[in-house]
This record gives structure tokens, sequence and C-alpha cells, in this order.
């Protein structure tokens, strides 16, 4: 089901220039149409060379559990995700309106989904993980996850990270520290830090040096799996190329 979409939205160019100068905006609650910015004293980024790929995870991700895509279901991770956790007596900080700016931002092609599916007895595809952020130049600002099914939001970032990696892209935000994102290698700076490298993140470059977007950034990665005769479980690559940097 789709956010209702709303005259209100916040404008696609002051939401892309919050990213772009160290900001995000955040609501009290699902149906609140008021929002506010954030910036975090600290920040939490997850080196693209730094990934932690345990032996469970690589397990999962060549055994192939999931088929993982991008982009495929933008809206419905966003819903996903806005769902309030058992643990969260607040409710969900992803408003109606939060929800329908950022589908107009993936329709002009600047905020992307990762999805895991898995596949039932009835041969039917079910949405069981998966994640969406804004992209720009060679910076990625992931937003939210969501998981239905065990490691699903993990095979989400690890394909994430292998298709920034490929994409040129030098900077994974994670906004805030969690101990989830800890444990896969997130660290935490200061936002000084953090504005050092986002300015260098949207340097201007060379047409050789220009990052290729995540989505064929994303198809790159099963093209790769193809010619590596991993067409069946392309899992496999990406264990294979986070294994050699975590």
């Amino acid at each position: 089901m789709h956010a209702p979409f709303s005259p209100s939205i916040i404008d696609p160019q002051v939401l892309t220039l919050a990213y772009r100068t160290g900001i995000f905006p955040m609501a009290d609650a699902r149906d609140d149409p008021e929002i506010f910015w954030v910036e975090p004293k600290m920040r939490a980024i997850l080196p693209l060379d730094g990934f932690h790929l345990s032996q469970s995870l690589a397990r999962t991700l060549r055994r192939g559990r999931f088929e993982v895509t991008c982009n495929r279901a933008f809206s419905q991770v966003m819903e996903e995700c806005a769902e309030p956790r058992p643990d969260d007596e607040a409710g969900s900080w992803i408003s109606h309106r939060i929800q329908a700016s950022y589908e107009q931002l993936h329709r002009l092609g600047q905020a992307h989904s990762i999805e895991c599916w898995q596949t039932n007895d009835d041969e039917s595809k079910e949405l069981v993980g998966g994640l969406y952020g804004v992209g720009f130049d060679r910076v990625f600002c992931g937003e939210s996850m969501f998981f239905r099914s065990r490691d699903a939001s993990k095979v989400a970032l690890a394909w994430l990270v292998a298709a920034l990696r490929r994409a040129g892209a030098e900077l994974l935000d994670c906004q805030f520290m969690t101990a989830h994102l800890q444990a896969l290698g997130a660290i935490e700076i200061s936002q000084a830090d953090y504005l050092s490298l986002l300015q260098e993140a949207q340097r201007p470059g060379s047409p050789g040096e220009a990052p290729v977007p995540l989505p064929s950034a994303f198809a790159a990665l099963y093209d790769a799996a193809d010619a590596a005769g991993f067409a069946s479980s392309p899992g496999k690559l990406i264990a294979q190329s986070l294994t050699q940097t975590s």
C-alpha cells in the first residue's frame, strides 16, 4: 500500500540539499504532518572496506536463501520499515509525509531500495527484508532497514556494500549507531569528521572517475556472478568479494 501522495511533501531539491549538507528529516509519529531536521553530534558510518562478514552470514549468502533485488519494491520496503518495532513505544519516525517525499525522490532516481525475497511453497515471492536510502555522487545515506526472516536485512546490507564498492562510492552513512550496525562493522565519528568525508565524496571528477549509479552497479554484480559461473547463486560472488576485505 502506498503512502498517500500529499502536496505538502518535502520539496525534492530541499531534501537533497539537506543530505548534501549533512542533515536529514524525521517525524515524531506516523501520522504527524510536521517534520524536524536532524544533525547528530556523532555519526555512524560503515567503511566500505570494513564490512564484518561473519561465517554464518557468508554461508547464508553462498546458499542463496534469498533473491536480492534493487528498486523492485521501494514503497513496500518503506511501509515495512515504518512498522513500529515491538520495543518502540513512540512508534515510527517515518511519517506518511516523509514516505511520500522519499517515494517522489525515488521516482526522480535519487532514492533506492534493496529487497530480499523468499520463495514460498506455492512458488510465490514474499518480501522478507530490505533497506532504503538516498544516493548521490559517491555517497549513500542509509535510512532504515527491516527483516521478517533471519539475516534478511544483513544480506540486503551486504549486497548494498558490494554494489557501492563497484559503483565507486566512498561513504555509507548509517546516521545513528546501533548494536546491530556495530556488529556489521559500523563505526562512530564526529559530525565534523563526517562533514569532511561528505564534502570529499561530492568532489567533481573527470568523466572516467564519475561514480556509477547504484542500480547499474547492482545489475553489474549479477553480470559478474554470471560470468564467474555463479548464476544460480550470485550470493557466492558477494561473499567472495566481502571476504577479501573483511
